[in-house]
C-alpha cells in the first residue's frame, strides 16, 4: 500500500509541475508585457481577452517562458536543501507575504469597493455541491502540499523540530494568506466594474483590465505578478525536490543527474501541456486539453486518494504506539494524541470517502 501511496505521490507532483510551469511562464510574459513594453495600458477586459488568447494558445513565447522557469528551478535544486530551496523560500515567502499586504491595503481605499467585500463575504451553503467540495479539497491538498511527497521529502531531511507547531503555522498562514488574497481581488474587480470570473480568466484578464484603469496600475501590475511568480516558483522548487529526490535514491545516482533527468522530462511534459492549448491539437482528447486532463486528475483524484490511502495506512496499519511515539518525540502532547488519531483512522478516510462518492453520484 505505502509504495503505491507513493508512487502516486512522485507521479502527482509531476503531472502538477508539467501544467504548473506553463501557468508560471505566464505570469512571467505578464511581467515582461507590464514593464517592458506597458502593453496592457488602456486595454479593457475584451482586448485583454484577445491578448491573452494570443499569447498562451498560439504563441511560441509560452514555450520560452516555461524554459526559463524550468531552468531557474533547476537552478536552485542543483544548489541544495539548505543554499538553494531553504535560503530562496526565506527570501520569497516573506516578499510574497508584504506584495499582499501592500495591494490589499491599497484596494482597500479604492472607491466602490463594497460590493466586492460583499460578493467575497457573501456565503451561500447552497453552492456548495460534491463537485464544489472536492475542487476544495483538492485545493487545499495542493496549497498545503499535502499528498504529493513534498511533506516526506522535507520531513526526511528533519532530525529536530516541533511538527505539531510547525503544522499549525503552515495550516494558519496558507488559510491566511488565501483569505487576503480574496480581500485583494474581488473588491479591486468590482470597483472598476469588471465581471469576476475564476483561473486564468481572472488573473491574466478581469485583473489586468483593472490595473490598466488604475492610477499607477503599472506598478500593482508588477506587484501582483511578481506575487503570481513568487508563490509559483516556491511550489515549482518544492515538486521538483520531490522528483530529484526521488529518482536520486531509486537510481542510485547523485542528485545532479536526477536533477538533469527530471529536467527533460519537465520540458517534454510542459511542452506537451502547452501544445495542448493550441487549436486542433493532438494532444486535446475527451473534450479536455492535457493541460486540464493533468490538473483534474490531480486535484479530483490523485490528491485525495492520496491523502486518504495515506491516513488508513497510519491509522490502521502502523503500529498505534509507534505513531504515538513518533509524534510525541516531534512536539505532540501525548494527551492530544487519542484525538489525533480519530481523524487519522476514521473521520479523514470516511471524510475524503463520501465527498468523491457524492462526486459521482454513488452516495
Amino acid at each position: 500500500m505505502l509504495e503505491f501511496r507513493g508512487a502516486m505521490g512522485v507521479l502527482s507532483a509531476f503531472l502538477i509541475l508539467c501544467f504548473y510551469m506553463v501557468v508560471a511562464g505566464w505570469s512571467l510574459e505578464y511581467i515582461y508585457q507590464t514593464f517592458a513594453t506597458s502593453t496592457f495600458e488602456g486595454m479593457n477586459a475584451s482586448a485583454l481577452g484577445t491578448f491573452f488568447n494570443d499569447f498562451a494558445f498560439s504563441s511560441y513565447r509560452p514555450y520560452v517562458w516555461l524554459t526559463i522557469f524550468i531552468i531557474a528551478t533547476f537552478l536552485v535544486i542543483k544548489v541544495g536543501i539548505e543554499k538553494g530551496i531553504e535560503k530562496a523560500s526565506k527570501i520569497l515567502m516573506p516578499a510574497l507575504f508584504v506584495i499582499i499586504i501592500i495591494l490589499s491595503v491599497y484596494v482597500a481605499f479604492l472607491p466602490g469597493n463594497a460590493e466586492g467585500y460583499q460578493f467575497y463575504l457573501n456565503f451561500d451553503v447552497s453552492k456548495i455541491t460534491p463537485s464544489v467540495a472536492l475542487s476544495a479539497l483538492g485545493q487545499s491538498f495542493f496549497s498545503l502540499s499535502l499528498a504529493s511527497g513534498v511533506l516526506l521529502v522535507y520531513g526526511s531531511y528533519m532530525n529536530k523540530g516541533n511538527i505539531v507547531n510547525t503544522s499549525l503555522q503552515i495550516s494558519l498562514f496558507d488559510t491566511m494568506i488565501a483569505v487576503m488574497a480574496g480581500f485583494m481581488i474581488f473588491p479591486a474587480v468590482f470597483a472598476y466594474g469588471i465581471e469576476p470570473s475564476e483561473g486564468p480568466s481572472l488573473a491574466y484578464i478581469a485583473l489586468p483590465a483593472v490595473f490598466s484603469q488604475m492610477r499607477g496600475g503599472m506598478i500593482i501590475s508588477l506587484l501582483f505578478f511578481s506575487l503570481l511568480t513568487i508563490g509559483a516558483f516556491t511550489s515549482t522548487i518544492s515538486l521538483h525536490e520531490v522528483l530529484t529526490s526521488c529518482l536520486a535514491d531509486k537510481l542510485h545516482i547523485t542528485r545532479f543527474k536526477s536533477n538533469i533527468i527530471v529536467v527533460i522530462m519537465l520540458i517534454i511534459g510542459a511542452y506537451g501541456c502547452c501544445y495542448s492549448l493550441t487549436e486542433n491539437s493532438l494532444f486535446y482528447f475527451g473534450g479536455r486539453s492535457l493541460f486540464t486532463w493533468f490538473n483534474d486528475i490531480t486535484s479530483e483524484y490523485f490528491l485525495p486518494l492520496g491523502g486518504m490511502v495515506m491516513s488508513i495506512f497510519f491509522g490502521w496499519f502502523v503500529s498505534k504506539q509507534k505513531v504515538k511515539a513518533t509524534l510525541t518525540e516531534f512536539g505532540m502532547k501525548p494527551k492530544f494524541f487519542p484525538i489525533y488519531f480519530i481523524f487519522v483512522r476514521y473521520l479523514i478516510p470516511l471524510a475524503i470517502m463520501m465527498i468523491m462518492l457524492q462526486q459521482f453520484g454513488m452516495f
